[in-house]
């Protein structure tokens, strides 16, 4: 018994086909977007907040965020010395 279909790609045709959607792929994730919609824009504390979950000390915090320590310190919820 054989089987006969119509209209199937051949292996060379299907190689083109493949390849052709792969390149088309490849060239749309390495080209940059420019969608503002990607930006999150944090606020000063959750920036100090962020900077500090990375390990980050108050005192570079502070200076990388023209902040005083005192700022930074209440952001984070950290008392000051009684």
């Amino acid at each position: 018994m054989s089987i006969s279909i119509s209209n199937s790609f051949s292996p060379t045709s299907f190689a083109a086909a493949n390849s052709y959607s792969n390149s088309a792929a490849a060239q749309r994730i390495q080209q940059p977007t420019n969608d503002s919609a990607d930006t999150v824009n944090l606020s000063e504390s959750q920036q100090v907040v962020q900077l500090y979950q990375q390990g980050q000390q108050v005192s570079q915090i502070a200076s990388s965020l023209s902040l005083t320590v005192d700022t930074v310190n209440s952001y984070l919820g950290i008392s000051g010395p009684q």
